[in-house]
């Protein structure tokens, strides 16, 4: 969710600088259809406070839609922002790998996101989807969902140092090619 702020937060920076979203729809990105498939995976598989939608393979799924949207970055390298947002997946894909495919959350950053729901099926191991509890078991905790949202802030949720630098490269992309088409 908190991509969908660095979409707002992109596009209202590109307006205020006399940009527009038309110009957006002139870009020659190579491929976008990989991000539609990968956002469809992450659908399917993304518990959102209950069970997912397709619940057989998810650390396959989820690594797979990762590698999708790697693809979609080599393919666009040409626009640093994208390279920017490609370093955010990186840094999510190598703990997902390291986790087996899944994305380690922090049960107190879940319940302070307002979430409580989430982290209790996490705690009691009920959770089907692409997160596992962070634990001793768990690698590279600092770069799982240990960030949050206040529950107050709408769209609030957990989230990784990754999404916050593909957060930072999305709103840039958004706000800088608005302006230049």
């Amino acid at each position: 969710m908190p991509l969908l702020w660095a979409v707002g937060i992109g596009i209202v920076a590109g307006l205020i600088g006399r940009g527009s979203l038309a110009h957006l729809g002139q870009l020659r990105l190579h491929a976008p259809w990989l991000i539609g498939v990968a956002l469809f995976i992450q659908l399917l598989i993304f518990p959102l406070g209950r069970a997912p939608l397709l619940p057989v393979g998810a650390a396959y799924l989820h690594l797979f839609s990762y590698t999708l949207l790697l693809l979609f970055i080599v393919l666009n390298r040409r626009y640093p922002e994208i390279l920017v947002m490609g370093g955010g997946l990186l840094l999510n894909l190598i703990v997902i790998v390291a986790n087996g495919g899944y994305m380690p959350a922090s049960a107190t950053a879940l319940e302070r996101a307002g979430l409580p729901e989430v982290a209790s099926a996490l705690r009691a191991g009920t959770a089907r989807g692409n997160t596992i509890l962070m634990g001793e078991g768990t690698r590279l905790n600092f770069l799982g969902d240990n960030l949050y949202l206040p529950a107050w802030v709408p769209l609030s949720s957990a989230f990784s140092i990754g999404d916050v630098v593909l957060g930072v490269g999305l709103a840039l992309f958004l706000a800088r090619r608005m302006r230049r088409g």
